[in-house]
């Protein structure tokens, strides 16, 4: 058995090499028939191999929060339930469809967003998380030492893109121009997830500049699925619920 499970490490089949040890260490290969053995050897390897693509798949998203659709609460009407699960079959990713979230701070937008990543890295879309002030910078940087295009190619390449907390800040001259190419590349090419506290009738004045903020929005609010958070925040409530328990220790 050692030769076996030595030649099936040296081929990579870890998957296969670790079932076939524990089948035969527990005794269960004794039940199986030959075809139930090869059955189960392969869907192990397959598992193994998809767990391993799906932790460095989550590993480049660069996620903010350790998110999934099942964690997403519906209470009190803060998100249409029925909206988020059609969209957490991740098929607006095929139609190159875009989402925009918006609500007030701390209502649960970039852990919904980060969500629909999660679940689209587990379908096997290649997914990317940015912040929008971190990305800005970055950008920022990347223009001074060379490396502008790069960073730009590497977003173009993923199938979803979420850019978490726009709007922050009006954008200057060379965000705006950042954004506009970011958009330019992926539109009608690839999916993109905006999360934002303020409205879409605000990010007009956020870009600023008339003609490129109006071909931005275009290009992102056109036939977008828009998903408006409502409610109290959760991180005030969370806090207030901590002081409560404090205050009755």
């Amino acid at each position: 058995m050692k030769d076996i499970v030595s030649k099936m490490k040296q081929m990579k089949l870890l998957g296969m090499a670790k079932a076939f040890h524990q089948t035969v260490e527990s005794g269960k290969n004794e039940t199986f028939t030959p075809d139930e053995m090869i059955t189960h050897l392969i869907e192990s390897e397959w598992d193994e191999r998809y767990n391993r693509k799906l932790e460095r798949t989550l590993q480049a998203a660069r996620f903010r929060y350790k998110a999934s659709v099942e964690e997403i609460g519906f209470e009190e009407g803060r998100v249409n339930k029925n909206q988020v699960v059609r969209l957490a079959d991740c098929e607006f990713i095929k139609r190159n469809e875009n989402i925009i979230i918006t609500g007030s701070t701390g209502i649960g937008k970039s852990f919904l967003a980060s969500a629909l990543g999660h679940q689209a890295c587990s379908l096997g879309y290649r997914v990317l998380y940015q912040h929008s002030t971190k990305l800005f910078g970055r950008m920022k940087i990347a223009k001074a030492d060379g490396t502008y295009l790069k960073e730009l190619a590497k977003m173009e390449k993923q199938h979803l893109l979420l850019i978490d907390d726009f709007g922050l800040q009006p954008l200057d001259a060379l965000s705006r121009s950042t954004l506009m190419e970011i958009i330019e590349d992926r539109h009608g090419k690839a999916s993109t997830i905006i999360t934002s506290q303020a409205p879409i009738s605000k990010w007009h004045e956020i870009i600023g500049e008339q003609t490129i903020a109006d071909a931005i929005l275009d290009r992102i609010v056109h036939d977008a699925h828009r998903i408006e958070m409502k409610g109290e925040s959760l991180r005030k409530k969370r806090q207030i619920k901590s002081e409560d328990i404090d205050l009755a220790k």
